[in-house]
């Protein structure tokens, strides 16, 4: 059934603030999965044990990680001092010795006496008894004939480390992760440790992104930290070459942190088979979380710190700021949970109170910085508006036409977004060819839209084709579009258009669509319902608001409504209208004024009904491109 939407259905009522018991603690708001995934993965020292942190960049995942760290870096077992040494059996391939905390040093001392002559190798072994301890004095010179074999290569010394720790690679290049080799110096002296090492018994961060733009880097990090993990367990193994240099690697595990986007994650589970073994912790950072009691509070938490500099904010610009936030995730019932754009938008506010010499930040001055917003990224929205008006771009806001529906279109730029009208035009005649995507065969759609266009074939098929075959060459075209056109947010509005032409049936002009369908021809619901809309309420105002436009929307999208004042009072005022369906009957009944009809008990559509206008249409094409 169709239903009109009426102001009070649309209209999203203020939330009262509850501020008791907010506390000023610092927190991670509405991330609860991830901090816990955080935690299972720094708690657990073991190989494989390496987390990529996903999300969206304003999801607060790098404080997170810092915050999830605080939790454990305190935990001193971890670490150890290290130190490289000569290598008389091979002097290319430095020796590495990890020791207990504080102790490299003693190891330096002993080891000058020692070529001294003042200890021997049995106190020496009795003091440090480790096996590759055991392999250097084995091989060790004597130090009249090579000092420097004799010098220690302190590179970890952990005796006033207090706290596991803790490097951000913000520009990772191959030197500054994993070292290099000093020139003209014995080899094992020549070392220079990575950040990579310098993490040992830590933590390491980095930009996924930035990592796989480096050209090796990904490779290289994944031997290093394969060589750790060998190193760890006591197997042999062979460090990186690094001028013919080859330092047996540190045998101590570095837990290495990514933080990178979703695509990022999918494509190197997909693509590379060692990702997953490697890291084995995932936390999801999401952007957006449930509008209840805690999460209120903790934005309102949020505001309130954000707003130390700021002038205060009132109960309701606060509620304007919540408002806003549900607005941003799309969803009544939801907040994002990307509180630095909510903290720009608070910013923005004081700047407009404080032009009006303003003591506080009120709900007039949210809604203000709002509407700057919308206005300083309209210039696109406003000429093609202009360009409708002027008739350049042909866009009917007014009769009915047939083949022809209005859909709608969401349309990005850098960081903000609007809706526009898109007409979308449908023509068919006998064939056997199907539905032609004239933007695929243009090269202009993405791989989404040909499934929609695949759907309505499927459509077409299960509502009509019970006794003949489908037989038509139907053309669906959006026009005057000259980019790529992708998504199925715009399919019920093609099989309308496509639905019209079959059956010669005129539909209104003055109604944009928005939706996806099925094969059931069930009407499903898609993003950008509130941009969709203002869209087309301003492309309407732009020309003439006739007080019969509106928008269709599927009946699932509801719960997404969060529409600007203005039109929250052209619903009101009835100049303006929202209806809900839930199939395409709904909307072909809106959009031609006609009864849709069912089958009776003989198989058949009543006559003078919208689907035996469209059967008897297929049934035309059919018989005339059998006879051809």
């Amino acid at each position: 059934m169709v239903r009109e939407l009426k102001w009070e259905d649309v209209i999203l009522p203020p939330l009262k603030i509850d501020e008791s018991g907010i506390g000023e603690e610092d927190r991670i708001v509405g991330q609860e999965r991830a901090m816990r995934a955080l935690s299972l993965g720094l708690s657990i020292d073991k190989s494989g044990y390496n987390i990529f942190v996903s999300g969206e960049d304003s999801s607060a995942r790098h404080h997170s990680v810092m915050m999830a760290i605080k939790e454990v870096e305190n935990d001193k077992s971890q670490l150890f001092d290290a130190l490289y040494v000569y290598n008389g059996y091979n002097p290319m391939n430095p020796i590495s010795i990890s020791l207990a905390k504080g102790t490299g040093r003693k190891f330096e001392e002993m080891l000058m006496r020692l070529g001294e002559k003042k200890i021997e190798k049995d106190e020496f072994l009795e003091t440090f008894p480790y096996e590759e301890v055991a392999f250097f004095l084995s091989y060790l010179p004597e130090k009249e004939n090579f000092p420097d074999a004799y010098r220690v290569n302190l590179v970890l010394d952990r005796s006033n480390t207090q706290k596991r720790p803790t490097l951000i690679e913000t520009h990772p290049s191959h030197d500054s992760l994993f070292g290099f080799i000093e020139e003209n110096k014995s080899a094992h002296l020549a070392i220079r440790l990575g950040s990579y090492q310098l993490a040992s018994g830590g933590y390491l961060i980095l930009n996924a992104e930035e990592l796989m733009q480096e050209k090796g880097l990904w490779t290289t990090l994944k031997r290093y930290i394969s060589m750790s993990e060998m190193a760890k367990r006591g197997t042999s193994v062979q460090g990186e070459l690094l001028k013919n240099v080859r330092p047996s690697p540190i045998r101590q595990l570095t837990k290495v942190i990514l933080i990178g986007s979703d695509e990022t994650y999918d494509e190197l589970a997909e693509k590379d088979r060692e990702f997953l073994r490697l890291f084995r912790i995932s936390p999801e950072f999401d952007f957006s979380m449930e509008r209840n009691e805690k999460n209120i509070k903790d934005t309102v938490w949020y505001l309130r710190k954000n707003s130390k500099n700021l002038l205060p904010l009132s109960d309701d610009a606060i509620s304007e700021i919540l408002r806003y936030s549900s607005w941003f995730a799309e969803d009544r019932d939801m907040l994002t949970s990307q509180l630095s754009f909510l903290g720009d938008l608070e910013l923005e506010a004081d700047m407009t109170a404080r032009k009006k010499k303003k003591s506080s930040i009120d709900k007039e001055d949210v809604r203000d910085a709002i509407k700057e917003r919308s206005y300083i990224s309209s210039l696109t929205e406003e000429q093609i508006n202009r360009e409708i008006k002027r008739g350049d771009l042909i866009v009917s806001l007014s009769g009915k036409k047939t083949g022809i529906a209005n859909g709608l279109a969401v349309i990005d730029r850098g960081l903000s977004s609007f809706g526009s009208p898109a007409v979308i035009s449908a023509t068919c005649a006998p064939g056997n060819e199907g539905i032609v995507n004239i933007e695929h065969e243009a090269g202009l759609s993405g791989g989404i839209h040909d499934k929609g266009l695949l759907i309505l074939e499927g459509y077409l098929r299960h509502r009509y084709a019970k006794t003949f075959p489908l037989s038509l060459y139907a053309g669906i075209c959006f026009e005057q579009s000259y980019a790529e056109v992708d998504g199925d947010s715009a399919s019920g509005a093609e099989l309308f258009a496509l639905l019209s032409a079959i059956g010669s049936i005129p539909i209104r002009q003055d109604i944009a669509i928005t939706g996806s369908v099925n094969q059931m021809g069930h009407i499903q619901p898609v993003g950008g319902i509130n941009e969709k809309i203002e869209g087309f309420y301003k492309a309407c105002l732009s020309t003439t608001l006739t007080g019969e436009q509106g928008v269709v929307i599927p009946e699932k999208n509801i719960q997404s409504l969060i529409l600007p004042y203005e039109i929250e009072d052209a619903i009101k005022r009835g100049v303006f209208h929202i209806w809900a369906i839930e199939s395409v009957d709904d909307g072909m009944e809106l959009l031609s004024g006609m009864e849709s009809g069912e089958r009776n008990a003989k198989g058949q559509f009543p006559p003078n009904t919208i689907n035996r206008m469209i059967e008897d249409g297929l049934r035309k094409l059919y018989s005339h491109a059998n006879k051809s």
